[in-house]
């Protein structure tokens, strides 16, 4: 069913944006209609045939299901160009004399746009830095740092050379413990020999922790927990660990498919979080869900980290992802409770994004006492 949506959706923009570039003056006396039209059929051939094939298996069936992913993102920003210029214009009934000269900018601007869009997702992730005040931390662990990684989607777009980057990001920051807040992978395990050692050079005294997301459960996750527990990674299924005296770090498993099929989703949170300890406890959680969110605040919860929405990814997408999850990027105080909502520092579908910048969270723990 996705994979036809995407047909439909995908045809409807390419044959539109073909149909209006065709209208700028320069190409249409440069370029046949007849050639024009065979090239848009054949560029139209390979989208298809790239939703068909996906763009998961690490071989050369990557190459035309990511040009199907990213093309079909490129075609909705131009999209959007063009129809403001049609809009303008009356798609051509008034304005005629400039009208064509209209589309062209808007062309041009889509190009511009999209390229921009690939440089914001294959560029290293940013660093985000939060200082967060902790009730119940003692004054001991004040200054602790802390570095929180979410939604790598590894896989045929990121393989474990982009993830040996990200370690050395990671590194520079001189974390007590790093956290990887779910969707550490696209759907399947990575399956590279070389990802083991990758996650071993990870520097950080207290630890490696993980909680699933949603794409975990999208295809072997048991597969996929035992790959990155090969590399030291420690996973937290509705457990909870002393990471320091006086500070305890809860992880739930993911929630996506209990909130999809409409089923109670606290049972999780319930079994780390029964009740306020009185001892400073931070929640890895990857899905932002309202009623967790706020039930983790009613529980005492100190700190919450999240991820999931990518901040949207592809503007003006993030107003859709906000709808669902108020609480979609960056921080927020719930009650006594701060919320950080990661961006994520891969991403999915297009490698692409747009005004929302991949990130690594690094956080700096402070005594409230």
């Amino acid at each position: 069913m996705f994979s036809i949506i995407l047909n439909v959706i995908g045809s409807l923009f390419h044959f539109y944006v073909a149909h209006r570039i065709h209208r700028v003056t320069p190409i249409r006396s440069r370029v046949p209609a007849r050639a024009w039209w065979i090239a848009v059929i054949l560029v139209w051939i390979v989208y298809l045939w790239g939703v068909r094939l996906g763009d998961e298996a690490i071989d050369w069936r990557w190459w035309p299901g990511q040009f199907a992913m990213t093309w079909l993102g490129v075609l909705f920003l131009m999209t959007l160009c063009l129809l403001v210029a049609d809009l303008l214009t009356g798609f051509g009934l008034w304005w005629r004399d400039r009208a064509p000269r209209l589309l062209g900018m808007a062309a041009v601007a889509g190009v511009l746009v999209s390229g921009f869009a690939i440089f914001q997702a294959v560029r290293a992730p940013a660093i985000s830095e939060y200082e967060v005040a902790l009730k119940n931390l003692p004054q001991e662990l004040d200054g602790m740092v802390l570095v929180a990684v979410s939604d790598l989607h590894l896989g045929a777009q990121r393989r474990s050379a982009w993830m040996a980057q990200r370690v050395e990001q990671i590194n520079a920051l001189q974390p007590a413990a790093v956290v990887m807040v779910g969707d550490q992978v696209e759907d399947n395990p990575l399956g590279e020999a070389e990802l083991a050692a990758v996650l071993r050079r990870l520097k950080a005294p207290r630890g490696v922790w993980a909680v699933t997301g949603n794409h975990e459960f999208y295809g072997d996750v048991d597969t996929t927990i035992t790959e990155f527990t090969a590399g030291g990674v420690r996973w937290l299924r509705n457990e909870k660990v002393e990471l320091a005296p006086g500070l305890v770090l809860a992880g739930v498993d993911d929630i996506g498919r209990t909130m999809r099929g409409g089923g109670e989703f606290l049972g999780g949170l319930d079994t780390v979080v029964p009740a306020d300890s009185g001892v400073a406890t931070i929640l890895l959680c990857h899905i932002p869900a309202t009623r967790i969110v706020e039930g983790a605040a009613a529980r005492g919860v100190d700190l919450m980290l999240s991820g999931h929405t990518h901040g949207g990814q592809i503007w003006p997408f993030n107003y859709l992802v906000q709808r669902q999850f108020p609480r979609y990027v960056g921080e927020y105080k719930v009650g006594g409770m701060d919320l950080v909502v990661s961006r994520g520092a891969g991403g999915w579908g297009p490698r692409m994004r747009l005004w929302q910048p991949g990130e690594i969270v690094k956080l700096t723990l402070r005594s409230a006492h």
